[in-house]
């Protein structure tokens, strides 16, 4: 009796299997997970080494014609500050840490989107994206030929990177 029943069961055990594999579309539990990547840039609150004093960057400023400097500090890769331009209105500027290149922010700039991203492509960076223009600067996102991300402040004339940060 027990080699009757045995077969019977592992028949049983299969068809059990086999059902419970072919269930309908409307009876199966679908689980979904989704994903969220924030970007945290870190700019360092101190300009990099080599840069040029707050006086040198004060001194420029006033070299681009600028007077009443007012509220220069260093933030997000470049000096930013406050001064009256040659019509007495306050202007807010972006000034390079290293060549003292002075930004208005009103200033329009002299390359598009795609020119920024060809200059950065041409200078080595991989995967550009997130190109804006802020405040006098573009900005983008990007990884160095080393595969690290990095956050870039360039310039508007030229397409050089004024300040790069990790991201």
């Amino acid at each position: 009796m027990i080699k009757r029943i045995l077969p019977l069961l592992i028949g049983l055990l299969v068809f059990d299997v086999a059902v419970a594999q072919d269930q309908p579309a409307t009876a199966r539990s679908v689980t979904s997970t989704m994903q969220t990547t924030t970007t945290v840039t870190t700019w360092t609150s101190e300009p990099p080494s080599g840069a040029l004093t707050e006086d040198a960057i004060k001194a420029a400023i006033a070299g681009a014609g600028y007077k009443e400097v007012k509220d220069l500090r260093f933030k997000d890769g470049v000096w930013r500050s406050q001064a009256r331009g040659g019509n007495k209105q306050w202007v807010k500027l972006a000034v390079g840490p290293l060549s003292g290149k002075v930004y208005p922010a009103d200033s329009p700039s002299r390359l598009n989107e795609n020119e920024v991203s060809a200059k950065l492509a041409g200078a080595g960076y991989q995967n550009v994206k997130h190109v804006k223009f802020e405040e006098g600067l573009w900005d983008a996102d990007a990884k160095t030929p080393r595969g690290t991300d990095v956050a870039l402040l360039v310039d508007p004339t030229d397409g050089s990177v004024v300040a790069k940060s990790r991201d």
